[in-house]
Parts: C-alpha cells; sequence; structure tokens
C-alpha cells in the first residue's frame, strides 16, 4: 500500500486501531496524547507532530518502510557507465593538435 498523503495515514491508523478493538481512548492513551488529536490524525491532520505519528505507529504495532521512488526516466546508480576521465583527456588532446 503506498501512502502518500495525511489521510491516507489516518485511514491506516484508523484501520489498524479497529483492528485491534481498541476505542480512540485507549489508543490516546497508549500514545499519550489527547482523543481529539487521535480523532485529527485519523482525519488526515496535516500537521501533526511527526514523533507523535510514529509512536501512534509504533503503538499499533506498524512498521513504517520507505523507499526511493524511480522513474523511468531517471537513471539508477546501476545503468549510469563510469566514464574514463583518460580517455577523455586522450581525445581532448588528439583534437587539439
Amino acid at each position: 500500500m503506498h501512502n502518500r498523503t495525511p489521510l491516507d495515514f489516518g485511514l491506516v491508523i484508523r484501520h489498524r486501531r479497529r483492528q485491534l478493538a481498541l476505542n480512540q481512548a485507549d489508543l490516546a492513551r497508549r500514545v499519550g496524547v489527547s482523543r481529539q488529536w487521535i480523532v485529527a490524525v485519523e482525519q488526515g491532520k496535516a500537521r501533526a507532530e511527526l514523533g507523535l505519528v510514529l509512536r501512534t505507529l509504533a503503538a499499533l504495532d506498524l512498521k513504517l518502510a520507505l523507499e526511493a521512488c524511480v522513474d523511468a526516466a531517471t537513471p539508477s546508480v546501476d545503468s549510469v557507465v563510469p566514464i574514463d576521465i583518460d580517455a577523455v583527456v586522450e581525445a581532448a588532446k588528439r583534437r587539439g593538435t
């Protein structure tokens, strides 16, 4: 699942909380925040403090994994061919004489 927006994270948090049969007050106590904070995060509050979001994920036994987004127009590290600087210098010398 790709979580790209605060609302995406909020929906995952709500779903997991419900899977664990926790109400918002129970989760709030586990995280150390108010129930209103849980409500706001589940609704996609964009300015939620990252540390508290991470603590919430941990309280729900959720793991956050990050990976780079690579599109076809961006060369990967594996596709970059190393430049032979000696060959470049030699070619420049030949053109210059």
